[in-house]
């Protein structure tokens, strides 16, 4: 299930609508429903809150307004890559001499 800071990407009638963040999760008084409030990540920002059922927030398809809907957890995919063998890490070191350090304390001056 989707935790709080995760992203989602809402999809509206099987289409890509926006990103969000879900910021909480706070129980409804009817059992395995949740008010889910989500930070659209679009311009101009904006927040919902979200009636849903623990299936819906894990990605199963719903209806909202006759329109359906899903939300996808969206994963980064640096997160997907393995870790490289050490052999291959040394053999992508950097050449000595040729690198610099740029202070940006000295850039604002």
């Amino acid at each position: 299930m989707s935790q709080e800071n995760d992203i989602v990407l809402i999809y509206c009638e099987d289409k890509p609508l926006a990103f969000a963040r879900i910021e909480e999760f706070l129980p409804d008084h009817k059992n395995d429903w949740y008010h889910v409030k989500m930070l659209i990540l679009q311009i101009p920002l904006q927040t919902v809150t979200w009636l849903l059922r623990t299936a819906y927030i894990e990605g199963v398809e719903f209806t909202m307004d006759g329109k359906k809907m899903r939300l996808e957890p969206v994963i980064s995919p640096e997160r997907d890559k393995k870790i490289k063998p050490q052999a291959e890490q040394k053999k992508r070191k950097p050449k000595t001499g040729t690198s610099r350090v740029i202070s940006l304390a000295d850039r604002k001056k």
